[in-house]
């Protein structure tokens, strides 16, 4: 096993399948299979799950929305979701806890960072929910701020596409996908991987981002393993 400690971070389209809005109960499981599946090889996992087939608070302004409103909105649609894997995972034989970066017991527990890296240590996943708990930052930069503050071994962007490619290979058949490539050369390309703010905090914390295709079952596994999918980044 390479990694011994992951922040896995799901995006909130995904879960909604070919629906594009709401929870797909296949695709949740499906996750919470692959996440139990590495649990039980003894590797630690926190979770952070984005809220986009719910609310996202950028387009929540373009209908009028307050942006600081909006961005809250989003921030609960993320403990919504949080709290669907959670079940998952438990209905499925695994241990799963949601922490919540704002205070909203019985919900979730308040995320306090010692209290995270005490109970991932006890093969339970810890699900990382509410963003920041402050607006203006995405789910990216939640994921990358906590990759950074529990210390994890890499970030694993899960996705529906398969890695980093030249442009995006939904739109233009000859998008070439890269195996590895440095955060220098995202930047200069102008490779849209992750917001600015998420990726320079990976960058000058010499977080390794790996970005991989989440719906291919096993791709999970393999990766905590050591095999080559998606594309990795780092200096």
């Amino acid at each position: 096993m390479k990694y011994s400690r992951i922040l896995l971070k799901l995006s909130g389209e995904a879960l909604s399948g070919e629906r594009n809005h709401g929870i797909n109960d296949s695709v949740l499981e499906e996750y919470a299979k692959q996440v139990i599946e590495v649990v039980k090889k003894g590797c630690e996992v926190a979770i952070v799950i984005g809220g986009g087939n719910i609310f996202r608070g950028l387009s929540g302004t373009e209908s009028g929305f307050d942006r600081v409103k909006g961005d809250q909105m989003g921030m609960l649609a993320t403990v919504i979701n949080s709290l669907a894997l959670e079940s998952a995972i438990s209905r499925l034989g695994g241990k799963a806890k949601v922490f919540t970066s704002i205070r909203m017991e019985p919900v979730g527990e308040l995320y306090d960072r010692d209290r995270v890296l005490e109970v991932i240590k006890n093969s339970t996943v810890c699900i990382l929910s509410g963003g920041t708990g402050n607006p203006f930052f995405t789910t990216d930069t939640a994921a990358a701020l906590r990759a950074v503050e529990i210390g994890a071994d890499v970030l694993l962007k899960g996705t529906r596409v398969d890695g980093v490619y030249t442009s995006d290979p939904e739109k233009d058949p000859k998008a070439e996908k890269f195996e590895r490539i440095s955060f220098e050369e995202v930047i200069n390309r102008r490779l849209k991987v992750m917001d600015s703010t998420a990726f320079t905090m990976c960058r000058e914390n010499n977080m390794a981002v790996i970005v991989f295709d989440m719906n291919k079952s096993g791709n999970l596994n393999k990766l905590v393993d050591g095999d080559r999918i998606g594309t990795l980044i780092s200096n």
